[in-house]
């Protein structure tokens, strides 16, 4: 065995296969792939997509041969033939029982991604988000003290971006990509600004326009939630799992 986890594993020759896939994929683009990379992307694939067949068989998906060999049927169909599917399934390196592994493996992990992923509710909590995003800090605590002394937020705004004004839109929980941002704007009231808050980014200083307790999710905010909550799903799981790596 290349890897187990909670006692069920991926064969040295599956993984391999694996990993040389990846290589190929990412050459087909025009990316050059340090192999060591490489292995490690796959490792940490191979790893998610256990925990989540897992998961999917605890809580009662079954695929029988039956249902699997229709998966096998359809696929050849959709490729032209029994005669193309094999052709094909040499051409990626696997063998019959690697490959329904694969194909059993990939539809388990599908249900409970599915699942996971639409637990995450259609309406949150959401903020009207304005910023003023300046790069120098002196210049940014120019601005706070004007912005304190009463000056108007949307012209000093229009000053640091003529084209957005710094409107960020509405944004729920657990979207912005900066924690720091995010807990400084929710705790902010509507009409308030805060303080300078310096990020990797650059000096930002925050306005609340609206709130709203139960907007629905525009569909890039659902995108961003339902992979955020499915990676924070995959961390615990790992945390929790019992994972060996036989040295490569």
């Amino acid at each position: 065995m290349a890897l187990t986890v909670n006692g069920e594993g991926i064969t040295l020759v599956e993984f391999d296969a694996d990993v040389a896939r990846y290589i190929a994929a990412q050459s087909a683009l025009g990316n050059t792939v340090d192999p060591f990379a490489a292995t490690s992307v796959v490792i940490d694939d191979l790893v998610a997509q256990l925990l989540l067949a897992q998961a999917a068989r605890a809580q009662g998906f079954t695929l029988d041969d039956a249902a699997l060999q229709a998966r096998v049927d359809s696929l050849a169909e959709q490729l032209g033939g029994a005669d193309a599917l094999e052709a094909w399934q040499t051409s990626q390196g696997y063998s019959d029982a690697t490959f329904l592994s694969a194909l059993k493996r990939a539809a388990e992990s599908t249900y409970m991604r599915d699942k996971i992923i639409s637990s995450v509710p259609e309406t949150a909590e959401q903020i009207h988000l304005q910023q003023i995003l300046l790069y120098n800090e002196d210049t940014a605590r120019n601005f706070l003290a004007q912005l304190d002394g009463g000056a108007d937020f949307d012209e000093l705004a229009f000053d640091a971006d003529p084209v957005t004004r710094g409107d960020l839109g509405w944004v729920p929980r657990g979207y912005l990509l900066e924690p720091t941002i995010e807990d400084a704007a929710f705790d902010l009231a509507v009409g308030e600004h805060s303080d300078v808050i310096s990020t990797d980014v650059g000096f930002h200083i925050l306005r609340i326009l609206e709130r709203d307790p139960a907007r629905p999710l525009s569909p890039d905010a659902m995108l961003a939630l339902q992979e955020r909550t499915l990676i924070a799903w995959i961390d615990e799981q790992r945390q929790q799992a019992t994972i060996v790596l036989v040295p490569q």
